[in-house]
């Protein structure tokens, strides 16, 4: 079996704090790299954070041709259970495919206290019907969707085609069980995406059965927006939603 090294600054990131915890998931060809700004700032006041790099992610696109959507799902609870070994309150928040993972955690474990999905995917029929149409094993990058010039995500260079079969099958498991999420719900939608379709927003706010539900619209940046120009708004609100959620349940 085939040992590859996992890039610079595509490392899972942790940071111990106080007993609520934060489990951040990156998105499909992406690294922690995106999301270490989110994590960076959730740390600096003080909660406990993991951000686990995704298996097959961070290393090769050969290495991420021979993960699957059970391998990726394996990465975000190994977070979890990490947090709770640690924490009397978890969240989840991701980006993208990170974005689906953090539903999914919230559709399998009822002690989630709230979600925020950024550009969650469920549905993306565009890139659902690639696998049928083309013989290649590898499709253009879909990295570095940013508005900021300048900026640059952390990601391959190109796609397993086999990878988004399996990214597929997930967003399907995650579409069929969003009655399931019940917590508190924020969702981060880039009004202009050139990845996920925006509507993905709207279907998984019609779904989920949340009784507190939120969208909020990046109106300047496009899909990977924790590097984007809407930051600093997606760090503010979901540090306000932490506390606010945190702090019912404790009361």
């Amino acid at each position: 079996m085939a040992v590859y090294d996992v890039m610079d600054n595509a490392e899972t990131i942790q940071f111990e704090g106080n007993k609520v915890g934060i489990l951040i998931s990156h998105g499909f060809t992406g690294t922690t790299q995106s999301m270490k700004p989110l994590a960076e700032a959730y740390a600096k006041e003080g909660y406990t954070v993991i951000c686990p790099r995704l298996a097959g992610h961070g290393t090769s696109p050969e290495d991420m041709e021979n993960s699957t959507e059970q391998d990726w799902i394996q990465s975000i609870e190994e977070g979890y259970h990490w947090l709770k070994d640690r924490c009397e309150i978890i969240f989840a928040v991701g980006l993208s495919m990170g974005g689906t993972l953090a539903l999914y955690i919230s559709e399998t474990f009822e002690d989630i206290k709230g979600v925020i999905p950024m550009n969650a995917a469920i549905e993306i029929p565009e890139m659902e019907r690639l696998p049928s149409e083309t013989e290649d094993r590898y499709i253009d990058a879909i990295g570095s969707d940013i508005k900021k010039e300048g900026v640059e995500e952390l990601a391959y260079q190109k796609t397993p085609v086999q990878a988004i079969t399996a990214l597929s099958r997930l967003m399907e498991n995650v579409k069929r069980r969003l009655n399931g999420v019940h917590c508190p719900i924020m969702l981060f939608v880039s009004d202009e995406d050139h990845v996920v379709p925006p509507s993905n927003a709207e279907l998984i706010f019609d779904k989920v059965f949340s009784e507190h539900k939120e969208i909020v619209h990046l109106e300047n940046s496009y899909h990977v927006a924790t590097l984007d120009y809407d930051q600093d708004l997606i760090i503010e609100r979901s540090l306000e939603f932490f506390q606010m959620y945190a702090q019912a349940k404790n009361s």
